[in-house]
């Protein structure tokens, strides 16, 4: 008959095993979680459709350089005369072929239209980073103000993760007006909710912190958030709107999901959110 003492001894050190066993697949699953974690992050199409294809027409295709010597390009049709033009910047899923119906909405009311195409989406193979989209953005907009496009009719427009991309762009260049569909305040704040059991502040690389430019942008902002979105929460949107300075306007889904970026009702408030506050370039 075994001892009592020996029992116990036994019970510790299986007791100790198990923790050492958790603790060691934790570490393992954080480890894989944070060298994936841009696979977790970004979803690029990757068919570089050309604008043709998908049923537009006058849209040129514009190759950029960014700063580090990345390539991007730039689907673009000019204004009408007196019309601004907006600098568009998709979510983190598919490509511009994906939002074709947007461009040729945005183009039928004559504003001038600039879709980016990031590093690493459509036919690009670079690999995506929070800092090699801002210089994607910046390589864009700069290309439009060569074009002699005036900073204050230059629009931006940013869908989901796209806002973040445009609020730091908005936060170290003069634009005209900013809108935001469906922002975050960081995206390192959307992934700790879902990955609440990691120290996802610590392994995030690409945290987006619109939060911390958003005070920077002294052009007039427009936030549209669905109340039932569950991709980003419609609180992640009023915490970042109620950060930002004057003049904005922040405007709720009612009962609306993350598809409300997708829908012409959205994209037709922000084309009368540009008339309304852009001055109109001279004729």
């Amino acid at each position: 008959m075994r001892h009592p003492q020996t029992k116990a001894s036994d019970t510790v050190t299986l007791t100790l095993r198990l923790l050492a066993g958790a603790a060691m697949l934790y570490l393992l699953i954080a480890l894989a979680v944070f060298a994936l974690q841009r696979r977790l992050q970004y979803f690029p199409g990757t068919t570089g459709t050309l604008p043709q294809a998908t049923g537009l027409h006058g849209v040129v295709v514009i190759p950029l350089i960014a700063a580090d010597g990345i390539a991007s390009t730039l689907w673009y049709a000019p204004a009408q005369p007196g019309q601004p033009t907006l600098l568009y910047f998709q979510g983190n899923g598919g490509e511009l072929s994906d939002r074709a119906d947007r461009f040729a909405f945005y183009q039928s009311l004559g504003l001038g239209v600039a879709f980016l195409s990031y590093r690493g989406y459509g036919a690009s193979r670079d690999a995506i980073s929070e800092a090699g989209l801002i210089a994607d953005a910046t390589a864009a907009y700069d290309w439009l103000a060569a074009q002699n496009i005036p900073p204050q009719h230059i629009a931006l427009v940013g869908e989901s993760l796209g806002t973040g991309v445009a609020v730091q762009l908005a936060a170290k260049r003069t634009v005209g007006a900013v809108t935001l569909e469906a922002p975050y305040t960081a995206t390192v704040d959307i992934a700790a909710q879902l990955y609440w059991w990691l120290p996802v502040h610590l392994l995030m690389k690409d945290q987006y912190r619109s939060i911390d430019h958003i005070t920077q942008i002294h052009a007039p902002l427009l936030i549209q958030h669905g109340t039932a979105d569950q991709t980003i929460p419609f609180a992640s949107g009023q915490r970042l709107f109620a950060a930002a300075a004057e003049p904005k306007t922040f405007i709720p889904l009612p009962d609306q999901g993350h598809e409300a970026l997708y829908q012409p009702q959205t994209w037709a408030r922000e084309a009368d959110f540009f008339s309304q506050t852009l001055r109109r370039p001279p004729q």
